[in-house]
């Protein structure tokens, strides 16, 4: 699809590259411990949980340990200025926003007048493509999870949601905090400006042949 709505982009000689020069060694190393023990302790996670379900740990152990070699380097303080802190507390607050929506009871309550399902294919799929076009996908998941498991959802379902709102960051630019932080980063660091309508006139028709092939495969024998 990029090659076809790019075609201008997609040029036949070969692009260029040149290897980037590292400004600080010291911290490149921090860098490098902080990506070894990352690379290390999400398959140890995998492990635990097969081996010894009962010694399992938290994701965010792992990304405090990813963090730590960093936040314990001398130019911790230039690193975490340069952090993209508005993104950050702009999704933040998005949690605490959901969090507020499934106590009040609102979500459950409209998600109850549809008269489907709440844990078939269908429902899943169209609640988290559709809905994640207003609060993100990862809020969406934290809303809609605590339903879905309430409402009997196997593994199986559980698949179906994680396939849906990772197929939502394709349709429009609010559907991943993925797409927000990197629009912002082209637009402050490269001058290149990716519009609203730009964004869905690739991502609707991919987004729908994206749920058309996870359907697909769900149904072959």
């Amino acid at each position: 699809m990029l090659r076809w709505f790019y075609r201008d982009a997609f040029l036949a000689k070969l692009h260029v590259h040149t290897e980037e020069h590292v400004q600080d060694a010291d911290l490149g190393r921090a860098c490098q411990v902080s990506l070894a023990l990352i690379f290390l302790l999400i398959p140890a996670k995998i492990l635990v949980l097969l081996l010894k379900p009962e010694w399992d740990f938290r994701l965010t152990w792992i990304a405090l340990a990813g963090a730590f070699p960093l936040l314990l380097h001398r130019k911790r303080l230039s690193v975490l200025k340069q952090i993209d802190w508005h993104t950050l507390v702009f999704f933040a607050a998005m949690f605490v926003v959901m969090q507020s929506v499934w106590n009040s009871g609102f979500f459950q309550s409209i998600l109850g007048k549809i008269p489907l399902d709440l844990t078939s294919l269908f429902m899943i799929l169209a609640v988290s493509v559709l809905l994640s076009q207003f609060v993100s996908n990862v809020p969406l998941v934290a809303l809609y999870l605590p339903l879905l498991l309430n409402a009997g959802a196997t593994p199986k379902e559980m698949i179906d949601l994680a396939a849906g709102s990772t197929i939502a960051g394709n349709l429009l630019i609010l559907g991943a905090a993925s797409n927000v932080i990197i629009i912002q980063a082209a637009e402050r660091k490269a001058g290149v400006t990716i519009t609203f309508l730009e964004f869905a006139r690739i991502g609707i028709p991919l987004t729908l042949a994206n749920v058309a092939i996870y359907a697909f495969f769900l149904n072959l024998p």
